[in-house]
């Protein structure tokens, strides 16, 4: 799997007085796929669980606080493991040097050309979803409006029943069950 799968499809926006198809692209991951399919079951399973873990922990502790405890973790491990292999270096009497060299060495800087790109993107999506909104809560259609509102009403009720955590634990929860059901029906 060394390629990655694109599904295309275009929006079509109003900017004003005229409409504009705004290609959307989403890249399908391989990687992704795997774990959605439940390919490598311990892998999916690590992923999935994590998530999950991640999201009863955002229940009952605030983003800051959870953020800094899976700094502190990830941090405490790297540390940990940084000092055992110098003392297995020094009772080896090795030379291997840091033990996160090859990570170390490589280049997280974006080009000029990735910046600019990425920043024209942001851009076009921003005034996109600006003039729409506009468009809507300004009431230039009628129809449209009327649908905007009844769009923006039903999560009242939703959102009475559940809060976002209890919506993005189901999610997560039917994302995996999903994939575990497309495996088994390609079975049959």
């Amino acid at each position: 799997h060394t390629h990655t799968h694109t599904r295309s499809w275009s929006v079509t926006v109003s900017l004003g007085l005229d409409l504009v198809r705004v290609p959307v692209l989403t890249p399908v991951c391989p990687a992704v796929l795997d774990l959605l399919y439940w390919r490598e079951c311990r892998r999916s399973g690590l992923v999935f669980g994590g998530l999950q873990l991640l999201l009863l922990c955002l229940t009952q502790f605030s983003v800051v606080s959870v953020c800094a405890y899976i700094a502190l973790a990830t941090l405490s491990t790297t540390i940990s493991f940084r000092i055992y292999k110098s003392i297995l270096q020094a009772v080896q009497k090795s030379d291997e040097g840091h033990p996160f060299k090859s990570y170390l060495e490589v280049d997280v800087a974006l080009t000029p050309a990735q910046m600019s790109a990425g920043v024209e993107k942001i851009q076009l999506y921003a005034t996109c979803l600006l003039k729409e909104l506009r468009r809507l809560f300004l009431v230039q259609d009628l129809v449209d409006s009327v649908k905007f509102a009844v769009l923006m009403w039903l999560p009242t009720y939703v959102g009475a029943l559940f809060n976002g955590l209890t919506l993005l634990i189901l999610g997560k929860k039917l994302t995996g069950i999903m994939g575990c059901v497309r495996m088994c029906w390609r079975c049959l």
